[in-house]
């Protein structure tokens, strides 16, 4: 990746600034308070970075910050678009606003999106090297990932194996918890197995019961009525009368010139349906013909089993139901400690082969370990740093995610001094060197990433700044790196060289940035030389540095 193009507007002292960056080392000068730390607050603002509230220049209704990155087709950062649905192009346009009341609102290739995302990408996209450095070298929680990034190892198999490790004692937790619950239902379930087996509720017993148990009651109370319509239904009533009135009309039909075959018919369909009627009274007296021990007994049942599904909280039709439930737990705490037996045994084969490949990572860490501190030896003398002493620290800790091993960067500034937290114990200058040592050592060159270095060079000067300016040069290699600098050593090994300055307009005090040609990158290098006074002297000396660089 590398920093295209960054545009200000409205930002602190800034009213409006339009910046193209170039590959190689690009080197910001400036006399001290002329607005060098704008520019990076305003490039970490557009990043996503937590930073100063008051952001908006005084006056303005809206700040604004613009960032355009270069990027490869298999860059990192285009799997973070993807993830958030934003367009993937050769590009990656940042932009962020804020108002003056606080509000701030960010795009992506033109979709809005959360500060996350922003975040997200800027770890993709940039690097910042510092003295108060604390998302890169001095921060002891990161040795690991510099460590492993250097020797290209590979986490993903030593994950998985972790992964399938906490799996199998998640699932041997809740196998646990389930039979010692089933075991403390165990008595329960017996019980409650003998009392259904006992009873042997069928599904749609309940409806069946109920109706019948209320014909039943019923039949006392309705059967007189119906007997009764049986009786004037009877041979002795309607039906003899309906016999009669036809053998009457039969007996003169031929008579009637044909006059009764209408009547005759009628009553023909009448005494059949007549029939019907007394068969269903019939069917109806035998069905209401029951023992009263009967009903006793359909209540008793139709109860029984009411009572049985209100104690298992359960409609009486799920009855049956709750009987295959109980036999499926029962048959689970039969078959769960033996398959409680199988996952433990799974888990002793899966920490086994977890330790093995831990194991195995452990021994390539340490053998990088080995080949960074050679690194660092060779790296240090060149920045006056001959009696500092490196060592990578691979240490065991508790089994994890990532491994066994622990990684910390320790150092020693004294020959026979004891090894410490390298924020501990290096001083400013030191700090800024073994910072810069460490970055050549882990990364060859910036060619995935920008990087940007603020005053890293800060306690240094003389050849050791030469030298540091030399590495600067060498990690920018066909990358990217940015450099803010007070050193005119180090500005004169930059491959372009943009200078910050003040000025006011009226009665507002406002920072500029302007990139400088050869002959104003020699005047103010001279200056960073001489001061404000800039004599033939130390332009002299200021064209002998570029020729160095």
């Amino acid at each position: 990746a590398m920093l295209r193009g960054l545009n200000i507007r409205n930002m602190l002292l800034i009213d409006a600034l339009e910046l193209e960056f170039q590959p190689g080392l690009n080197v910001l000068t400036g006399e001290t308070g002329a607005g060098k730390s704008i520019l990076l607050d305003s490039l970490g603002f557009v990043l996503g970075w937590r930073g100063r509230a008051d952001m908006v220049r005084k006056g303005a209704d809206l700040a604004e910050v613009e960032a355009w990155f270069e990027v490869a087709e298999n860059h990192p950062a285009n799997e973070v678009l993807r993830a958030a649905g934003i367009p993937v192009d050769d590009e990656i346009l940042l932009r962020r606003t804020n108002t003056p009341d606080g509000r701030k609102t960010a795009y992506v290739n033109n979709r809005r999106c959360t500060g996350d995302v922003l975040r997200a990408l800027s770890a993709c996209l940039l690097e910042l090297h510092g003295q108060h450095d604390d998302r890169g070298f001095l921060n002891p929680k990161g040795h690991l990932d510099l460590l492993d990034q250097m020797a290209g190892i590979d986490r993903g198999d030593i994950r998985r194996s972790w992964a399938k490790v906490a799996t199998l004692k998640k699932d041997i937790d809740v196998l646990v918890k389930e039979l010692s619950k089933a075991k403390d239902d165990e008595e329960f379930i017996r019980h409650s197995l003998k009392e259904f087996n006992e009873l042997n509720p069928v599904e749609g017993e309940d409806d069946a019961l109920d109706k019948s148990r209320r014909l039943m009651q019923a039949g006392t109370r309705i059967r007189e009525s119906i007997t009764k319509a049986g009786d004037v239904l009877s041979d002795q009533g309607a039906e003899g009368s309906m016999m009669d009135a036809t053998r009457w009309l039969q007996d003169v039909a031929d008579q009637a010139e044909g006059r009764l075959d209408g009547a005759l018919e009628a009553l023909s369909r009448a005494t059949d349906e007549l029939a019907d009627a007394q068969n269903g009274v019939r069917d109806c007296l035998s069905a209401l013909d029951f023992n009263p021990a009967e009903l006793e007994q359909v209540e008793e049942r139709l109860f029984a089993i009411r009572a049985l599904a209100r104690k298992h909280d359960v409609q009486p039709d799920a009855l049956a139901q709750k009987i295959v439930d109980m036999q499926a737990k029962l048959a689970a705490l039969d078959t769960g400690t033996d398959r409680l037996e199988d996952l433990r045994q799974d888990l002793e084969r899966a920490q086994a082969t977890y330790l093995k490949k831990a194991q195995a990572l452990s021994r390539k860490r340490i053998k990088a370990a080995q080949v960074l501190d050679t690194k660092m030896a060779a790296e240090l003398p060149p920045l006056k740093m001959e009696a500092a002493t490196f060592k990578t620290q691979v240490t065991a800790c508790d089994p994890g995610r990532d491994g066994i091993d622990h990684v910390a960067f320790e150092v020693s500034t004294n020959p026979g001094a004891a090894l410490g937290s390298i924020i501990k114990i290096a001083s400013g200058g030191e700090l800024s060197r073994f910072l810069l040592a460490l970055k050549v050592c882990l990364t060859a060159q910036a060619e995935d990433i920008t990087l940007i270095f603020d005053e890293i060079d800060r306690g240094v000067g003389g050849a050791t700044a030469d030298a540091v300016g030399r590495r600067l040069l060498t990690i920018a290699g066909e990358g990217q790196v940015l450099v803010v600098t007070h050193s005119p050593q180090v500005a004169a090994c930059g491959d372009h060289h943009w200078m910050v300055s003040k000025s006011s307009k009226g009665t507002e005090t406002l920072s500029t940035v302007i990139k400088l040609d050869a002959e104003a990158r020699e005047l103010e290098i001279a200056r960073m030389l001489a001061g404000d006074t800039i004599t033939d002297a130390a332009r002299g000396a200021a064209r002998a540095l570029m020729g160095k660089g």
